[in-house]
């Protein structure tokens, strides 16, 4: 993976193709549904993966954090955790499963800080700090607030019901300050997990020719990506985070962000 920020300002919108990124690592939080009718538990997987490629699959150590943010209180849901092998189409690797209990309408801002992950091919450590997006009800909520996270993309399209054919529009954030001319991979989840059997559905979709797909953001940290297709998009900001080394090697702290685009009917 290409982890080195790219010197670029003042790009609203600057799509490129990386071909040195061809198999771009993205931690997920998944659930099928996000959009919630009724009141009841939703369950949840985390898993770090190739989701485009429907590819290998990596060992998770214990998260260091894992809670949902709703009307603006933290609910902690780390000792709902509980670990699982995932069984990729290559391999399978340990990975966790957890339970939210989604009582009141409003949004649940999924967040999950996990142990940094060793790269032995690139020897170094990734640490992809992720947020997902639920609602119950249709009451917008906490989907356009910051979480206070080391570094975070902040959506500026309500992430539960983007439309495909649309865009999606995001601000990267280290330490609560815009970051400049960040290159954000951008990965779509062609295989969906299966719930029930811990492994990929089949895919909806192939990998882009020409490797990974690359916005960069513009002087305010805000980039924008034309969503084409309907199903959960992820964006990766690279090496945005404050923390640098892990253990004596180079850290790419990541800020990562899922979002579920749909069509018109």
């Amino acid at each position: 993976m290409q982890r080195t920020s790219l010197a670029a300002f003042g790009l609203a919108a600057a799509l490129s193709l990386a071909p040195s990124a061809a198999m771009a690592h993205f931690q997920l939080i998944y659930t099928p549904e996000v959009n919630l009718e009724r009141p009841g538990e939703v369950p949840l997987k985390l898993l770090f993966w190739h989701p485009m490629e429907n590819g290998h699959v990596m060992d998770m150590g214990e998260p260091e954090e894992f809670f949902a943010v709703h009307r603006g209180e933290r609910i902690d849901l780390k000792a709902s955790l509980k670990p699982i092998t995932f069984t990729g189409a290559d391999n399978e690797a340990a990975a966790f499963e957890a339970m939210l209990t989604a009582k009141r309408s409003g949004d649940y801002v999924l967040t999950l800080v996990p142990a940094p992950y060793y790269e032995e091919s690139e020897d170094i450590f990734i640490q992809q700090i992720t947020k997902a997006y639920l609602n119950r009800g249709q009451l917008p909520t906490d989907w356009a607030e910051p979480q206070g996270l080391a570094t975070e993309i902040v959506p500026l399209n309500k992430p539960t019901n983007v439309l495909s054919g649309s865009t999606f529009t995001g601000r990267v954030l280290a330490d609560g300050k815009p970051v400049a001319g960040a290159e954000i991979e951008v990965e779509y989840m062609a295989a969906e997990p299966v719930m029930e059997e811990n492994r990929p559905g089949e895919p909806k979709a192939s990998p882009m020719p020409g490797g990974a797909i690359v916005a960069v953001s513009d002087e305010d940290g805000v980039f924008t990506f034309g969503i084409p297709k309907a199903g959960f998009w992820g964006f990766a900001a690279l090496g945005t985070g404050p923390a640098k080394e892990h253990e004596g090697k180079e850290l790419s702290q990541d800020a990562v962000i899922w979002v579920r685009a749909y069509d018109v009917n």
